[in-house]
């Protein structure tokens, strides 16, 4: 049984437009996201509208059980490419077509957000109308105007393209990303939901916490990370906008547990306050990750003390091949914080990548030999680890490069059979696969999309759309802006090539990317 506090009712007669936010994962999944329940809130402020929830593979909405053909607009949450398939699935059981081109004046708006929408929209351009480009909050009321003056929204779609920050399928317009340039005035949920439940299958990840989101956008220009390209600059929030937003979350909703939620939540300027701050204030902190180089004795006795107990870190590979993407972190300095991290008795969970450019046996092998090395310092104390195959992305160094299946399944075989008294788990490569895909390809991955509803789709037929791009190809997603000058990119991939790294500019100089001029 679950029980939720916070569901906001309204009277549908006395509203002008419903929405369903619609996740397409599981319960549990979308109620540990932040951005999922801040639009709820969010939209749900608006007199004129009442947002309600749904999420896979539920047909009805939580807040009046109603079904989504009765809605205005459906709006889509994009945080995995995987979720794609969903996507399909709720509109076809929900008896709305599937194509935008057969969708009329009585059919919902379909609407996306999301970091996937906002990397690269195409592969669901037939399927979804029109795309929220940045963060949502700085966009969604301005749409919602926009769509209570228009007469007819499916025949006056372009209308739409006239608002910054949406991208409309039918019109391939140029669209500037849109994201908050002050943290401290954007919209903070104080009254988020609460859920009630024992049962695993429901209950979320940060249950009976308050996310506390701290920061936005990264610059340390990992060369495979999109949440280090996507959403620059690094943005904070205040301290005193920080301890304020706890203390009125914790009035709303009774909890003393702070999970701090952010690209780059080791890099805020005054994280070493904010644990004491918070600690202070009798609240306990956790936080879902922290990079290595903000990771010293007094942050990590800070986080024990205010009941951190799994700390979670990523070397994603061995040094050499950790520099090429930009991430140059020593072994030394990793192992410096395994320590500290064991003799605080804390759990460890590291998360490794292959398939990273010019990774060869030799690397897998060292690799192996690392990896090994790192839990022997663990004696009984737990440590896990997760090896998961590179993924290109867009708007990132590597959007130019592909992913070779056969050289995945290749290396994970080999790690499996060296690391077999070591808690490992390894995603799927044929997964992978799928996720490029879905990932940089273009407007024709929607076929393979709707052909998968009602077949399953053999990876030699997935193969057939592994993307093919070099520096001179025109990409999929060119006309959404994130501001990014596409040399910046260039120099960087080459710079992986040359083992060369890009110093964190906050510490080093303005590299001219582009974003602080967009």
């Amino acid at each position: 049984m679950i029980l939720e506090k916070n569901t906001i009712q309204k009277d549908p007669l006395k509203t002008e437009i419903r929405i369903a936010l619609s996740y397409p994962n599981i319960y549990k999944t979308a109620m540990s996201s932040l951005g999922f329940q801040l639009m709820y809130n969010l939209i749900n402020e608006r007199e004129d509208s009442w947002c309600e929830r749904i999420v896979y593979p539920e047909k009805r909405t939580i807040e009046s059980n109603s079904p989504l053909k009765g809605f205005n607009i459906i709006s889509f949450s994009l945080q995995y490419e995987q979720d794609y398939f969903n996507v399909l699935k709720i509109l076809e059981y929900s008896d709305i077509p599937l194509r935008r081109e057969d969708r009329n004046e009585n059919h919902p708006l379909i609407i996306a957000g999301g970091p996937c929408a906002t990397a690269n929209p195409l592969p669901l351009t037939d399927f979804i109308d029109l795309f929220i480009i940045g963060e949502g909050e700085t966009t969604i009321n301005n749409f919602l105007d926009c769509y209570k003056k228009i007469d007819n929204p499916h025949n006056n779609i372009k209308e739409f393209s006239k608002i910054e920050g949406v991208y409309v399928s039918s019109e391939n317009n140029h669209t500037k990303i849109n994201i908050m340039d002050n943290l401290n005035s954007i919209y903070h949920n104080t009254h988020p939901l609460i859920v009630e439940t024992e049962d695993e299958n429901y209950k979320p990840v940060f249950q009976n916490t308050i996310l506390l989101n701290v920061s936005r956008g990264c610059t340390r220009g990992c060369r495979f990370c999109m949440s280090s390209y996507l959403y620059r600059p690094l943005r904070e929030v205040s301290l005193k906008k920080l301890f304020e937003i706890a203390e009125k979350s914790r009035e709303n909703t009774g909890f003393n547990k702070v999970t701090l939620i952010g690209s780059a939540v080791g890099d805020y300027s005054k994280l070493n306050e904010l644990i004491k701050g918070l600690k202070n204030r009798n609240f306990e902190v956790s936080t879902p990750s922290l990079r290595l180089e903000s990771l010293n004795r007094k942050t990590l006795e800070n986080l024990k003390n205010s009941g951190l107990r799994t700390l979670t870190i990523a070397p994603e590979s061995i040094y050499s091949l950790r520099k090429s993407i930009n991430k140059d972190i020593s072994n030394e300095k990793i192992e410096e914080v395994v320590k500290n991290a064991i003799d605080l008795k804390l759990k460890i969970k590291f998360y490794f990548l292959i398939g990273l450019p010019n990774e060869g046996e030799e690397e897998i092998k060292e690799l192996c030999e690392y990896i090994t090395k790192l839990n022997s310092y663990g004696n009984t104390h737990l440590m896990s680890f997760s090896i998961n195959p590179t993924i290109p992305k867009p708007h990132t160094p590597l959007q130019w490069d592909t992913y070779n299946i056969k050289d995945i399944k290749s290396k994970i075989k080999y790690l499996k059979k060296n690391l077999k008294n070591i808690d490992v788990k390894f995603d799927s490569a044929k997964m992978g696969l799928i996720q490029y895909i879905l990932s940089c390809g273009d407007h024709n991955v929607g076929n393979l999309l709707e052909k998968s509803l009602h077949e399953k789709i053999p990876i030699k037929e997935w193969e057939k759309y592994i993307p093919n791009y070099d520096f001179n190809s025109h990409l999929p997603w060119e006309n959404i802006d994130i501001g990014l000058n596409s040399n910046f990119l260039k120099k960087e991939r080459e710079k992986i090539d040359l083992n060369k790294t890009t110093p964190w500019c906050k510490e080093n100089k303005c590299y001219k990317c582009g974003v602080c001029n967009k």
